[in-house]
């Protein structure tokens, strides 16, 4: 089972040192553009720790492409792909699960299932949405995405387009796991 758990560490510290190299980045660049600190910074590249997915987000965006792009191996491109053979990470700090359903160069759509432990919320900065237009379906359980000012509670087959780029937490109030699928066109 090819899974990007199995080597997301070594995967980030090329994509960090290989992005800075190919910007004339140094460490403080990059911790500038992402906010995130340039002591973590370092550690990534180092292999020292493992990223929650608001830093992997925050990352992402500073180098202009998506969590996907950052976490999947975009030569690995295929017509078919059997479920087994999708990478998958989970987020260490909440065991948020989520599977690279698609993602290719030669269209600009994402889609990625996600599964969100219940009494768990994942909070995603307002940059990660400047180049992308996403839509959540609810495949099971229930969902709180607060977007911005406004929140909005989805059920089973329940679906959200998200508006202009703001600060987003998705929430599991529930008792159960949340599963849904994140369709993500990039616009760039």
């Amino acid at each position: 089972m090819s899974n990007i758990m199995d080597d997301t560490s070594t995967r980030l510290s090329q994509r960090l040192s290989g992005g800075r190299k190919t910007h004339g980045w140094s460490l403080a660049d990059l911790a500038t553009r992402s906010g995130v600190s340039k002591a973590m910074l370092s550690k990534i590249e180092r292999c020292e720790v493992s990223p929650t997915a608001s830093v992997l987000m925050r990352i992402a965006t500073a180098f202009n492409i998506t969590l996907a792009e950052l976490l999947t191996d975009a030569s690995a491109e295929a017509h078919y792909q059997r479920a087994a053979d999708q990478p998958a990470w989970t987020d260490p700090a909440t065991d948020y699960f989520r599977r690279q359903v698609y993602l290719t160069s030669r269209l600009p759509l994402e889609l990625v299932e996600v599964v969100l432990p219940a009494k768990t919320t994942v909070a995603i900065p307002a940059s990660s949405y400047v180049f992308i237009r996403q839509v959540v379906w609810v495949i099971e359980g229930q969902l709180t995405i607060v977007e911005g000012d406004r929140e909005t509670k989805l059920a089973t087959g329940d679906r959200l387009e998200f508006g202009p780029p703001a600060d987003c937490a998705f929430r599991n109030d529930g008792s159960t796991p949340c599963r849904y699928l994140v369709a993500v066109l990039r616009q760039r």
